[in-house]
């Protein structure tokens, strides 16, 4: 099973922080890529379209409102891997209460691509979305 993990330092309090993205059905309020989401199963699934036309599809997995974070897997999608999990966790910065640190991370297994090839993939798509939330919270 291969992983990884990336991490951003955002301009506002981590209440701030989960407010705007810890709503499971939240993603189109920051994250360009995902332009539409549709909550399915009362909120635990959802449906998301990227400009492409492409569908994901995920499920939530876990939810801790009190720690900030919560899991999802994917159920369907246009990604070589298979059996993936992801977390997005808010955490508070010590000493600070004017920004958080967002942490965006998974666990897959490659399918039809190599390790390093899904890890970089999946890396890239994490550093891009916490920088799209970076600007979203500092506009």
């Amino acid at each position: 099973m291969a992983s990884t993990s990336v991490s951003r330092v955002v301009p506002a309090s981590p209440q701030q922080v989960w407010n705007l993205i810890g709503g499971f059905d939240a993603l189109p309020d920051w994250l360009p890529y995902i332009p539409e989401s549709t909550a399915l199963e009362g909120g635990r699934v959802r449906r998301l379209t990227n400009p492409d036309g492409d569908v994901i599809i995920e499920r939530l997995v876990g939810f801790d409102e009190a720690e900030r974070h919560y899991s999802y897997a994917i159920l369907e999608a246009p990604f070589p891997v298979d059996g993936y999990v992801s977390t997005l966790r808010v955490h508070t910065v010590p000493g600070r209460d004017d920004v958080a640190e967002v942490q965006w991370s998974g666990r897959f297994n490659p399918k039809g691509a190599t390790e390093q090839e899904v890890v970089d993939l999946f890396t890239g798509i994490y550093a891009d979305g916490l920088d799209a939330l970076h600007k979203t919270l500092a506009a």
